[in-house]
């Protein structure tokens, strides 16, 4: 076992045990330099039978991580192969396991399982729509942590596989046992996405009645069964979920997300009530507006008729878009040309359904670049109809805004005359309808760092200046610093930092000075060198390196990042020289601010 306080690789300090296994040991370490917290995973190879099958596993389970990217799933930063152990250095997920939850609390809330079941499904369909796709294989309370924040996490990918189309069945049989579905177990087909489905269900019968499928009597009663106050929807969700045969089970994860949805839809109750409704409604259509009947139809037949054609105009819209990664260049652009009006008259269909607007930016942003045509098209079909989309999701209309802010501040393009700080108006929509304080927290973060990006010093018409030397300063120091910051990706902080680092190149001189609202010389490259030091630190970690030198654009990005940090650090060492090595005086400073200004 490693010792706590030692250091491992040369930068990760081991703080604690925080969780032990049968044949492995997590750790909580901090990467001191970074100032981030890590988990280490420790598989030692002695007291471990057949150590090279297990390592082959561990390799696989880092390999899949590695590709992945969301806020569900944690991401794997280094792999260290030891003489005497296989570590692995991933993301610290705050929290305890649903197991644990079960274990401490009993059967969990009814409200609370289904809004970790939606969590699920949407992280199991990411899986599910990678190409190839990847089954998961292992749901189960234990591989799920729940966050502080509500939210959950997807851990051990150790029996997750590649969806292979040309295969009768899988060659293993991997899950655990009263989880797993029939076909993991050989003999009855290869394991698909409706086997993940199977063992979400599971999980959901496990969490909402309290009752281990994996123990005796190893069977899966009715939930009411065991609580009659509970939802006869969800338990015919369950049921459904864990059919034998997969063809009667939920064919995909977007169906049961569907269901959970609308899970009290399918209550009993609700459909007994509901036809008790328009049984009455009705009788009373017949005895008092007989010769209005016609005139219902027709209008019945109008809504079935318009929801059939948005559903119409959906389906068009995705399977174009799956089309659009596997085509080649004029196929693509064709498939993209489709989708793109399939959205749009689904838009103009059912102006305040947000599903539709979703499609249209996230297939906008699938190729990590928003072109200012792209912005301004959804600009215009979103202008217009945000009250209808409020009225209808208000969180998923903020939602929207907040990743259409990402688009615009990362994606569009740096020179684009459109952007002039577009990302801070639709920042500020994302925090005036969330309804999450911690999200509405992190939507004011990125509205202050948006002010970062354009000229902070730009004069109002009354004169004034928009912001001091000294109130940027600061906040650049407040951003870089916070946590907000530090969970984005390698692009993403370098465009922060190319943001910044250009404001700080323009303004350098005028900066610096002796009077309150300005900064002092050592202040001034202080800072720059506290950004210097977390570009290149980028580098130092062995998972960031490769994702930087692998993509061109990031590449680039790191590139243009040094440059612009040695020029500012060309200018400090031709002052100094300037001032005999000693710097430059207060008095200096002053000089060269106000020749800087007025020149």
């Amino acid at each position: 076992m490693l010792e706590i306080g030692s250091v491992v690789d040369g930068k990760y300090k081991i703080l604690r045990i925080v969780g032990k296994g049968g044949m492995s040991v997590v750790y909580q370490a901090v990467n001191e330099k970074a100032n981030k917290i890590w988990a280490i995973k420790e598989v030692r190879k002695d007291g471990v039978q057949n150590f090279e099958v297990v390592k082959q596993n561990l390799i696989v389970e880092t390999e899949l991580l590695k590709r992945f990217n969301h806020p569900n799933l944690p991401s794997i930063i280094d792999v260290i192969d030891s003489e005497g152990s296989f570590l692995i250095v991933m993301d610290y997920i705050e929290g305890n396991s649903l197991s644990k939850a079960l274990e401490t609390g009993g059967a969990q809330s009814q409200d609370d399982v289904i809004e970790w079941s939606k969590q699920l499904c949407d992280v199991l369909g990411y899986l599910h729509s990678r190409k190839p796709p990847i089954i998961y294989r292992d749901m189960k309370p234990a591989n799920v942590m729940l966050k502080p924040d509500g939210n959950i996490s997807l851990i051990d990918f150790g029996t997750a596989r590649e969806f292979k189309s040309a295969s009768v069945e899988d060659t293993t049989c991997l899950g655990t046992q009263g989880y797993a579905a029939p076909e993991q177990y050989g003999g009855h087909g290869q394991t698909d996405a409706r086997t993940d489905i199977y063992c979400l269900g599971a999980t959901m019968y496990h969490l909402v009645t309290g009752h281990n499928p994996s123990k005796p009597p190893y069977e899966m009663y009715p939930i009411r069964h065991w609580n009659p106050t509970l939802s006869s929807g969800l338990e015919e969700i369950i049921i459904k979920c864990t059919q034998r045969n997969p063809d009667d089970r939920y064919q995909s994860c977007s169906e049961l997300l569907y269901a959970l949805e609308h899970y009290q839809d399918l209550d009993i109750e609700n459909k007994k009530a509901q036809n008790r409704k328009w049984k009455i409604f009705l009788t009373t259509v017949i005895l008092m507006l007989v010769m209005a009947l016609a005139a219902v139809g027709f209008k019945i037949a109008a809504n079935s008729e318009t929801s059939a054609e948005y559903e119409a105009f959906m389906k068009e819209a995705q399977t174009a878009s799956l089309d659009i990664m596997n085509a080649d260049p004029k196929e693509a652009q064709e498939a993209y040309d489709t989708a793109n009006t399939a959205y749009q008259n689904a838009i103009k269909n059912n102006p305040g359904k947000i599903d539709a607007y979703q499609g249209m930016l996230e297939m906008y942003l699938s190729d990590n670049e928003l072109t200012g045509a792209e912005y301004s098209e959804f600009k215009n079909q979103i202008t217009g109809n945000e009250d209808k989309i409020i009225a209808s999701d208000k969180d998923g209309y903020a939602d929207l805004c907040k990743e259409l802010g990402d688009g615009v501040l990362f994606m569009l393009a740096k020179n684009a005359n459109i952007r002039q700080g577009a990302e801070e108006e639709w920042y500020k929509r994302a925090q005036q309808n969330h309804s999450d304080p911690a999200q509405q927290d992190e939507d004011a973060f990125w509205v202050s760092f948006s002010q970062v990006c354009r000229d902070p010093f730009k004069t109002t018409p009354m004169g004034d200046p928009a912001m001091t030397y000294r109130e940027y300063y600061d906040l650049v120091k407040n951003i870089i610093k916070s946590d907000h910051f530090a969970s984005r990706n390698e692009y993403q902080k370098l465009r922060c930092f190319d943001y910044i680092l250009a404001q700080l190149s323009k303004y350098d001189m005028a900066m610096i000075g002796t009077t309150d609202d300005k900064v002092t010389f050592d202040e001034f490259y202080n800072l720059v060198d506290e950004i210097q030091a977390s570009v290149e630190g980028l580098m130092n970690d062995g998972a960031s390196k490769e994702r930087i030198t692998n993509d061109n654009k990031t590449n680039n990005l790191y590139q243009n990042n040094i440059k612009n940090i040695e020029k500012i650090q060309k200018e400090k060492k031709s002052i100094k020289e300037a001032k005999g090595g000693s710097g430059t005086s207060d008095s200096a400073q002053s000089s060269q601010s106000q020749q800087a200004t007025e020149g």
